[in-house]
C-alpha cells in the first residue's frame, strides 16, 4: 500500500475515523496516480476505492494504484459504505456543499487536512519533475530575448507559453504574466495588447509530469527602478539565506518583511513571501505572517516579495526554494537579467 495511504490511515484511526473522501483533481491524483477529467470521489479506507464517472472509467483503470469502481449515484456509493460498517467520514476541507449534504445525513461528518498533511513534504522524485518544470520554464524564459523584444505584452506571454511547450512542459501552470510600465504594480496584472513599456515584470511557470514551477524576473531601467529593485533583492536573498528546518514559516516571512520595511516601503509589499507548490501551483504551507508552520526538509516554497507602488511601477522577484539543510534555489535564472 502507498506510504501516503498508510500515513492518512494512521491520522484516521487517531481521530477515530473509519474513511476519508476527497475529489478535488490533485489529491485524488495524489493519492492514486490517475488524474480525473470529470469528477471523482476517492474514498482512503481500509481497502481504498474510486467512484470514477463512466467517462472516466478508461483513464481510471489505466492509471490508478487503487480500486475504481463506476459512479451509479449517491445513493449506491452510500449504500456501499454503510454496508462496511463506516459510519463516520472525514471530508477535505475543500468538498463542495452540495456534495457534503448529500452525505450529512447519513454519516458523523468533519473536515480533516490530511492529504495536506502528506503534500507538504515532496518525495525526492517530486522534486526532481519540479526542478525539470524550473529548468524548462527558464530555459523559455531566456529564449524570448525580452531586453529586445519588440511586441506587446500578449505576444511576449503568448511566445513564453509557446517555448514552454516546445521545450517539454504540459502547459503553463498559471496565466502567465507580463506586465509592464504601470501595470507592474498589479501582483497579479493580466497582459494587455500594448507595447512592453518599462519596467517588464514576468511571472511565469511550466507544468512538466503535473509538476509546477514558478519564477518571476523584473527588469528595470530607471534610477528609481535599480533603487526599488536592490531592496526587493536584499529582501529575496536575506530570506532564502534564513530558512532552516526547525523555523517557522511566519519567521521567514518576517525576515523578508523587514528589510522592506526597513527602508520605508513596508506597506508597499502587500502580499505573503511565499507559497508551497507541487502538483497544485498554491499549496501549503507558505512564508506569511500567519503561518506558524514548522519548516521541514522536503518542503518546496517560494520566495517572492515585492513592493508595488501605485501609478508608476512595481518590483517582484520570485525564485522557488527546496528545504534540505538549509533553502537551495532550485534552477540557475539570474536575478540580474542582462
Amino acid at each position: 500500500m502507498d506510504v501516503h495511504i498508510k500515513n492518512i490511515l494512521n491520522d484516521l484511526k487517531k481521530d477515530d475515523f473509519q474513511a476519508y473522501m476527497l475529489t478535488q483533481f490533485t489529491n485524488v491524483e495524489y493519492i492514486s496516480n490517475y488524474k480525473p477529467t470529470s469528477f471523482a470521489f476517492c474514498v482512503i479506507k481500509d481497502n481504498p476505492v474510486i467512484y470514477a464517472s463512466s467517462m472516466d472509467m478508461e483513464i481510471a483503470r489505466r492509471d490508478s494504484d487503487i480500486e475504481v469502481r463506476e459512479y451509479e449515484s449517491y445513493e449506491v456509493m452510500i449504500k456501499e459504505l454503510r454496508k462496511e460498517g463506516i459510519k463516520n467520514l472525514a471530508i477535505e476541507p475543500s468538498l463542495p456543499y452540495s456534495t457534503y449534504v448529500r452525505f450529512r445525513d447519513d454519516f458523523q461528518i468533519d473536515s480533516k487536512t490530511y492529504v495536506d498533511k502528506q503534500r507538504m513534504i515532496k518525495t525526492p522524485e517530486e522534486i526532481g519533475k519540479i526542478t525539470k518544470a524550473t529548468e524548462i520554464a527558464q530555459k523559455s524564459f531566456l529564449q524570448l530575448d525580452i531586453l529586445n523584444n519588440s511586441g506587446s505584452e500578449n505576444e511576449v506571454a503568448f511566445d513564453l507559453v509557446r517555448h514552454m511547450i516546445e521545450n517539454g512542459a504540459s502547459k503553463e501552470s498559471f496565466d502567465t504574466i507580463v506586465a509592464s510600465g504601470p501595470s507592474s504594480s498589479l501582483p497579479h496584472a493580466v497582459p494587455q495588447d500594448k507595447k512592453l513599456q518599462r519596467p517588464i515584470l514576468i511571472d511565469w511557470g511550466a507544468i512538466y509530469e503535473g509538476y509546477c514551477s514558478d519564477n518571476t524576473r523584473t527588469m528595470v531601467y530607471t534610477e528609481k527602478q535599480h533603487e526599488i529593485f536592490d531592496i526587493v533583492k536584499e529582501s529575496h536573498d536575506k530570506a532564502i539565506k534564513a530558512i532552516k528546518p526547525g523555523l517557522k514559516c511566519c519567521e521567514i516571512d518576517k525576515v523578508a518583511r523587514d528589510v522592506i520595511s526597513d527602508y520605508g516601503y513596508g506597506d508597499k509589499f502587500i502580499h505573503s513571501t511565499g507559497h508551497s507548490l507541487g502538483l497544485d501551483i498554491h499549496e501549503t504551507p507558505g512564508f506569511s505572517l500567519r503561518d506558524d508552520t514548522v519548516i521541514e526538509k522536503g518542503m518546496v516554497i517560494t520566495v517572492e516579495p515585492g513592493i508595488y507602488l501605485e501609478g508608476e511601477f512595481g518590483v517582484r522577484l520570485e525564485d522557488t526554494i527546496e528545504i534540505s539543510r538549509k533553502g537551495n534555489v532550485i534552477g540557475d535564472l539570474p536575478l540580474i537579467i542582462d
